[in-house]
C-alpha cells in the first residue's frame, strides 16, 4: 500500500491491475478481513446462547461483514500503514513504501486469525457440538422412555426372521415362520401383538429397539434367524425389552426340518413363560399345519401365499399353482385349500374377466366346501367362507354371520377382527365398524390402508374432523395412498368448500377415484356449466364401467330420480363398488326414500342397515 506521486496513472501502466493489487497488499488486506470476520462470527456463535437467544446478532454481524467488504478493499487501494501512521499511497515515494515488510506482517496476522477461528471451529464441531448431541440423544431418549412408560407391559412384536440360507429365494420361508408365530401369539390371553405389516416395515431396520417399540407401541421386541440346509433347521430367537434393548430370553433350536411346527409351538409357549401370562388352555394351536405333518407341502403354501400377496398376474398364476401342489402332497390340507379359495376370488376380481373369471369363481366355491368338509369349525374356514359370500355372492348379510362367528373362536386374530370390520361396514353398522377398525389398527399401526378405510367409514357418519385426521395419517404412512385425497376432497365437498375439494382432487393420483373425485368437485363450485359438462364428460367416459359413481354424482346434485336410475344399474351390473352404499354419505342423504329401502332389498343390502347409519 506504497507509491509515489503518480497522476498520470504511469504506475498502474507499468504493471498489471492483479499486480497492482498484489503490490498495494489489497489482495492480504481482503484475506486478513475474511478470516477476522470468520473468527469473530465463530466467537459470536459460540458465545451469545450463554445470555439467551441472540443469534440475530450473528445473523446482522455478518450481513455488515459481507456489506463492509468492497469498502475495506477501497481502504486498502488508498491508504497505507507506515511507522507514523496511515497515509494516502499516493503521498508515499515508491522508494520510501514498506509495502514488502507490511505484507510480510498481514501474513502473519492471517496465520494467527485463522489459527484461532480453526480452534473456535474445532471447539463446536467436538466440544460444544458434541455436547448439543449427547443432551439432544438426551432428550430423545427421556421421550421415548415416557412413551414407551404408556405402553402395556404384555406386548410384543415379532420383527421379520433373518433368512440366513444364503438363498434370497428362502426368504418366503422366514417371512412365513414370522408371520405363523404372530398368529400364534394371538392365542396368548392378555398379549398385545403387532401385526406382520407394521412389524416388517423394520427388516433390517438401524433403529434403537427403543425406538421400534415407541414407534409399535410394544414393550418387547422378538428377534431371530432361520437356517435351512437339507433336512435340518435352526431357528435362534430371542424377546429383548424395548427400553433398553436387553435380554429376557433367547433359545436355539437345532432340529430336523420335520419339527419345525413343534419349535413354532415351543417359541409361543416361552415368550408366554416369559412374560408370565397363562395361556388360556395351555396350547397354542397353528392352523397353518398340514394334518400329515409334510414339510414339503407346508413350504410350498407359504411359497404360494407369499406370491398371491404379490397380487398381480403372474404372482395369482404362480401362486396358485404351488397351492395345488402343495394339495396333491396332502389332500386334506384345509388351511392351504381356505387359500386357495380366497386366492381365486382375488384372481377373479382383479385379473380375470367373463367365462375365465366365473371359472375361477366356481372352483374357489369347490376349494371352499372342501375346507369346511374338513374343518367345520375352525376360523379360517368361516372367514374363507364368508369373502366368498360376500364377493362373489354378492350376500353381505350372510357373509357377516360367518365372519362374527370367526371372530367369536379367534377374538384376538388380526384377521378376523379385519374381516368383520369390513362385513360391518358392508350392512351398514358405521360406528361398530369404526370402532373395530380402531382396535385393529392398534395392533397393526403402521397399516396406511386400515387408516383409509376408517376414513371411509367415518364419512359415511359424517364425523367429518375425525375422517380427515384419518386419511391424513394414512397419507403420513405412504404419501401416494391411493383413494386418500379422494376423501379429503369429498370431506371438503360435505363442508361446502369448492376450492379446497378442487385443490384435492388434483391430487388425486388413483385414474378411477381420481376422475370421479374431480368431476364431483366440479358439482359445488359456482360455474354450473362447468358443472354439467364435468357430469356429462365422467359419464361419457366411465359411465358404463361405474355406474355407481355416476350416481354420486347425482346424489350431489340433488337430482335423486337420476341418482336411483344410476344405482339400479349399479345393482343389475354387479358392480362392485354398490356395497359402499351403505356408509356412502352422498346417496345416505336419500335414505328416508322409500326407493332407498328397496334398492337395499334388491342389492343384498339389509335395509335396517339405513337406520344404524342414520344413528
Amino acid at each position: 500500500m506504497t507509491g509515489e506521486p503518480d497522476p498520470s496513472g504511469e504506475r498502474l501502466k507499468a504493471g498489471t491491475f492483479f499486480s497492482e493489487l498484489k503490490r498495494r497488499n489489497v489482495l492480504r488486506a481482503g484475506a486478513f478481513y475474511v478470516a477476522a470476520a470468520w473468527a469473530l462470527s465463530q466467537g459470536l456463535a459460540q458465545l451469545l446462547p450463554v445470555f439467551g437467544d441472540y443469534t440475530w446478532i450473528v445473523r446482522w454481524f455478518v450481513i455488515a461483514c459481507i456489506a463492509g467488504f468492497p469498502f475495506w478493499l477501497v481502504f486498502a487501494w488508498f491508504y497505507e500503514i507506515t511507522p507514523t501512521g496511515l497515509k494516502r499511497e499516493s503521498e508515499i515515494a515508491r522508494d520510501d513504501s514498506i509495502a514488502r515488510s507490511t505484507g510480510k506482517k498481514l501474513d502473519r496476522w492471517i496465520i494467527a486469525v485463522l489459527a484461532v477461528a480453526v480452534v473456535l471451529l474445532a471447539t463446536n464441531t467436538f466440544v460444544l457440538h458434541r455436547d448439543v448431541t449427547s443432551e439432544s440423544i438426551a432428550a430423545n431418549a427421556k421421550a421415548l422412555a415416557a412413551d414407551l412408560a404408556k405402553v402395556p407391559v404384555k406386548s410384543v412384536a415379532v420383527l421379520p426372521f433373518a433368512n440366513e440360507s444364503g438363498d434370497p429365494k428362502q426368504q418366503y420361508f422366514s417371512d412365513g415362520l414370522t408371520d405363523e408365530l404372530i398368529s400364534d401369539l394371538t392365542q396368548v390371553d392378555g398379549l398385545k401383538v403387532i401385526g406382520k405389516y407394521s412389524s416388517f416395515k423394520f427388516r433390517d431396520s438401524t433403529d434403537s429397539p427403543a425406538q421400534i417399540g415407541a414407534a409399535l407401541g410394544v414393550a418387547h421386541l422378538i428377534e431371530g434367524s432361520v437356517f435351512q440346509q437339507g433336512d435340518r433347521i435352526r431357528v435362534t430367537v430371542g424377546m429383548v425389552r424395548a427400553l433398553d434393548g436387553s435380554s429376557v430370553w433367547s433359545h436355539s433350536y437345532a432340529e430336523q426340518l420335520q419339527d419345525v411346527f413343534a419349535i413354532q409351538s415351543q417359541i409361543g409357549h416361552a415368550v408366554a413363560s416369559a412374560l408370565k401370562i397363562k395361556l388360556m388352555d395351555n396350547s397354542i394351536v397353528s392352523d397353518d399345519k398340514p394334518p400329515g405333518g409334510n414339510v414339503e407341502a407346508y413350504q410350498l403354501m407359504l411359497q404360494g401365499h407369499a406370491l398371491i400377496q404379490h397380487q398381480t398376474a403372474d404372482g395369482f398364476s404362480q401362486g396358485i399353482a404351488l397351492l395345488r401342489q402343495a394339495l396333491k402332497l396332502e389332500p386334506d390340507y384345509a388351511y392351504a385349500w381356505g387359500v386357495l379359495s380366497t386366492a381365486l376370488v382375488n384372481q377373479g376380481q382383479i385379473v380375470l374377466t367373463g367365462a375365465a373369471r366365473q371359472q375361477a369363481y366356481a372352483q374357489a366355491r369347490t376349494a371352499a366346501d372342501r375346507q369346511q368338509a374338513l374343518a367345520p369349525n375352525v376360523m379360517e374356514t368361516y372367514l374363507a367362507r364368508g369373502y366368498l359370500l360376500q364377493n362373489v355372492d354378492n350376500d353381505p348379510v350372510s357373509a357377516l354371520v360367518e365372519f362374527k362367528r370367526a371372530s367369536e373362536l379367534a377374538p384376538n386374530n388380526r384377521r378376523a377382527m379385519t374381516f368383520l370390520a369390513y362385513g360391518l361396514a358392508t350392512v351398514g353398522q358405521l360406528q361398530q365398524a369404526a370402532d373395530l377398525f380402531r382396535k385393529v389398527i392398534a395392533t397393526d399401526p403402521l397399516r396406511a390402508d386400515w387408516y383409509g378405510t376408517l376414513a371411509s367409514i367415518l364419512l359415511g357418519t359424517r364425523q367429518l374432523d375425525a375422517a380427515e385426521q384419518a386419511s391424513r395419517k394414512a397419507l403420513a404412512l405412504q404419501p401416494d395412498f391411493p383413494g386418500m385425497y379422494a376423501n379429503l376432497a369429498q370431506i371438503d365437498i360435505l363442508r361446502g368448500d369448492a376450492a379446497a375439494a378442487r385443490h384435492d382432487a388434483k391430487l388425486e393420483t388413483d385414474p378411477t377415484y381420481g376422475a370421479w373425485v374431480r368431476a364431483m368437485a366440479e358439482q359445488i363450485a359456482p360455474d354450473r356449466k362447468q358443472a354439467d359438462a364435468a357430469l356429462h364428460d365422467y359419464i361419457a367416459k366411465y359411465g358404463n364401467a361405474q355406474p355407481y359413481y355416476v350416481a354420486d354424482l347425482y346424489a350431489l346434485r340433488k337430482q335423486p330420480d337420476d341418482m336411483f336410475e344410476w344405482l339400479n344399474r349399479a345393482v343389475a351390473q354387479n358392480d362392485p363398488a354398490i356395497f359402499s352404499l351403505l356408509f356412502d354419505p352422498f346417496p345416505l342423504a336419500y335414505r328416508d326414500d322409500p326407493r332407498f329401502a328397496a334398492l337395499c332389498k334388491q342389492a343384498g343390502l339389509p335395509a335396517s342397515g339405513t337406520a344404524t347409519a342414520k344413528s
